[in-house]
């Protein structure tokens, strides 16, 4: 077993509120981990106590067996890791492809990337995604599905090992949803590990090697897909009661 992602007992909280409860896991290298659980689970406070957007209240994370709790999130993303968030916020000024190319420019950590070859890595992570033919259009004017897919251009183009997924089939249709489970099976191709968080069921078993399942910050459930969306426990959190 090669981890490139080592969760160990993470705690968050929230004055209060206990909204990560000791969860421990792993992600393997060129693995896809589906991240599943009800609305208010934890799962997106998770992603961003790895990413670094937040800092945990104890517990550890460990990217390729080095400790990162005390590295902000640009130093995690400098060392590979990209994700992706629920809400879209695209530099609204800039055009598609400038968009893109701010996350190719950051990817150079050594600084050596110039505009141009940004630019044509952009292009390149655009074509990829299927949005090529918005490449000079202003990032602000794209519609949701659009949007969501330059935001996944935007975190690969950062070159990451290890890609957040947030929600990004989220209000998307049948097709589309097809053609992102498309995309995010080549970006494994591509040698990039990915944890995935997903409300569509239908796509999340048939896109994810293996399943976490969140419910009030614990975590409740983990292995293949056809047995932990078979598990009673996990039946429970989402309908409010045990199979008949």
């Amino acid at each position: 077993m090669d981890a490139i992602l080592e969760v160990r007992n993470l705690t968050k909280r929230f004055r209060g509120l206990l909204a990560i409860d000791r969860v421990s896991f792993a992600l393997e290298r060129n693995e896809i981990l589906g991240l599943i659980g009800p609305n208010g689970a934890g799962k997106t406070t998770l992603v961003s106590l790895v990413s670094g957007t937040l800092d945990p209240t104890n517990g550890s994370v460990l990217f390729e067996g080095a400790p990162i709790n005390q590295l902000p999130a640009y130093r995690r993303g400098l060392l590979g890791i990209a994700r992706t968030f629920q809400v879209m916020r695209p530099f609204p000024g800039l055009t598609v492809l400038d968009n893109v190319a701010v996350g190719a420019l950051f990817g150079a950590a050594d600084g050596s990337r110039k505009l141009s070859s940004a630019q044509e890595e952009a292009h390149r992570w655009l074509k990829f995604v299927g949005l090529d033919h918005r490449a000079a259009q202003r990032a602000d004017a794209l519609g949701g599905p659009d949007r969501k897919r330059l935001e996944l251009a935007k975190a690969l183009a950062m070159r990451p090992k290890l890609l957040l997924l947030d929600e990004v089939m989220a209000g998307l249709n049948h097709v589309e949803i097809e053609e992102v489970i498309d995309v995010i099976k080549k970006v494994r191709d591509q040698g990039i590990s990915i944890l995935v968080i997903e409300h569509v069921m239908k796509a999340i078993q048939s896109l994810s090697d293996r399943l976490l399942v969140l419910h009030h910050g614990e975590k409740i459930a983990e292995g293949k897909p056809e047995a932990v969306l078979s598990n009673d426990a996990v039946i429970t959190a989402y309908l409010g009661r045990k199979r008949p």
